[in-house]
């Protein structure tokens, strides 16, 4: 029988993620918090802002900005685009 938790991404009852996905503080917090398909729009995001941007996930800043942004994506919706995005329609 899955997980059930109350997404704060998506402000509904949603089916829990299996495993803390992330380390730290964080990571518990949205293993409690943020449902499975939330959590795959926030990996989508992030593939988008690494691409875009042009990242490195092996740069201290570049991973500093990335856990903002998906702390802002997933909790606060408010997370930064990147420049010149268009959404698809």
């Amino acid at each position: 029988m899955p997980r059930t938790i109350f997404c704060e991404y998506e402000k509904r009852e949603a089916e829990g993620l299996d495993f803390v996905p992330y380390p730290g503080e964080l990571g518990q917090r949205i293993y409690a918090h943020i449902g499975k398909s939330a959590w795959a729009a926030g990996l989508a995001h992030q593939t988008m802002l690494i691409n875009e941007n042009r990242l490195s996930p092996r740069d201290p800043k570049h991973r500093a900005f990335l856990e903002a942004e998906l702390e802002k994506f997933l909790f606060s919706g408010d997370a930064e685009k990147p420049a010149g995005y268009v959404p698809e329609e």
